[in-house]
């Protein structure tokens, strides 16, 4: 299902006004934008124009606390984008032009927007550029149209970056998210692919044939020098290594890992392909200039690395926290401890954004404070479970009753992980 959204974009004197939404949204949290939103039931009239005007107006009022029909203004339609096919949650979104003469008075909606700006468009894509600024294809397309006085319509009818599916939340951050064979409601596993020199690839792993063939026509010709791998679990690994006897990459992975695969695999996996062990603050290349690092970020798994450049401007968290699904954490290989330990880590540098393996680059780092307060609320939860005397399967019913049978066991390692750490301290 496609849904209509609106877009309003106010300009004064060849500036345009962005906000950049909060980061406690579930929607884009932390990017820039302009003010809109999807169109409601209230705001259906006799025709589709006056449907969308109706929202416009009702989003204007309800973000800037300003009313659009008391202004001598003319309003343009200028594009419309739709989101690519590949979205779980799909917009076809009309962004609406409207010039005032001078600034006009506003009062932000403080639950909506942390910050905004009057700047020139051009401004808002160096920020981007500069890996400042997270912005979604839309928005910087429709800045460009403006920057280069652009005055007719157009429709941005496919925003595929190639013929893959690939968002840029930054500039020079590049995100392939081929089809996995990862844990459900998850489809994806973002593939990433940054670096001034060498240039990276993180976590290669289409989920079968067919899907490595496509991926790899995509990617082929990206000049990438070395693949890395956050960590042995498969859906950050599979076809991986035919990635790199094929174009004749090196490959870099944590020893744990590395020995875990082993297992699962046996040694004609990584058959004729040069290896190397990542190791903490260990720096792999630059990005926009500033130095990248591996950071070892244990407890949903014992090998398990994240990548942070030295202007703090992102976190690649890997499976700390999933923008789809839950993270386990369980196993030989989880730590709870660990786990709560490496969130806090990362909290406390408080990079620009964080961007997890399934999902999109979120700003701040108040998904992981929340995913650190719910972690405590159900090893709370699992303590008084105990102290009833339950055992593991009385507190799988008591605490995931609502989950499909299919990932009970995902969720009875949780509990386990849990309980074990609750006996060590």
């Amino acid at each position: 299902m496609i849904r209509q959204a609106v877009s309003c974009i106010l300009t004064c004197d060849r500036k345009v006004f962005l906000i950049k939404r909060q980061n406690f949204l579930r929607a884009f949290p932390g990017y820039w934008a302009f003010p809109g939103g999807k169109v409601d039931k209230s705001d259906t009239s006799d025709s589709e124009d006056q449907t969308l005007l109706n929202a416009l107006f009702r989003e204007v009022k309800e973000e800037l606390d300003l009313e659009l029909k008391s202004h001598n203004i003319e309003i343009h339609k200028i594009a419309k984008a739709t989101s690519p096919d590949f979205n779980p949650y799909r917009y076809e979104t009309y962004f609406y032009q409207i010039d005032f003469k001078s600034i006009p008075l506003m009062k932000i909606d403080e639950t909506e927007a942390m910050s905004y700006k009057w700047e020139d468009p051009q401004y808002f894509l160096d920020q981007f550029e500069e890996g400042k600024f997270l912005m979604v294809a839309p928005i910087r397309k429709v800045l460009s149209q403006i920057a280069t006085d652009k005055n007719q319509y157009i429709d941005y009818d496919d925003l595929r970056q190639g013929n893959y599916p690939m968002i840029e939340p930054l500039g020079g951050l590049y995100q392939y998210m081929p089809k996995s064979n990862t844990v459900p409601p998850a489809t994806r596993t973002n593939c990433f692919i940054f670096g001034d020199n060498p240039k990276l690839m993180i976590d290669p792993s289409p989920k079968d044939l067919d899907e490595y063939q496509l991926f790899y026509k995509e990617i082929q010709t990206l000049n990438v020098d070395r693949i890395i791998i956050s960590h042995h679990h498969p859906d950050h690994h599979e076809y991986a290594p035919d990635l790199c006897r094929e174009l004749k990459l090196p490959m870099s992975i944590s020893h744990d890992s590395y020995q875990r695969v082993l297992v699962k695999k046996g040694d004609d996996y990584f058959k004729d392909i040069k290896l190397s062990f990542l190791k903490d603050d260990e720096v792999l290349t630059r990005w926009r200039g500033h130095k990248v690092r591996a950071k070892h970020i244990p407890g949903h798994d014992e090998g398990h690395f994240g990548f942070w450049p030295e202007n703090n401007a992102w976190f690649i968290v890997g499976d700390l926290f999933q923008g789809v699904g839950t993270v386990v954490v369980g196993g030989d290989e989880g730590d709870m401890t660990k786990y709560l330990n490496s969130l806090q880590k990362i909290i406390d540098l408080e990079p620009g954004c964080v961007i997890p393996s399934h999902g999109i680059a979120l700003g701040g780092v108040h998904i992981l404070k929340k995913t650190y307060e719910h972690r405590m609320e159900r090893e709370r939860q699992v303590s008084e479970c105990l102290a009833l005397g339950m055992d593991i399967e009385e507190i799988l019913d008591k605490l995931y009753f609502d989950i499909p049978k299919k990932i009970r066991k995902y969720a009875r390692a949780n509990i386990e992980s849990h309980i074990k750490r609750l006996n060590q301290i």
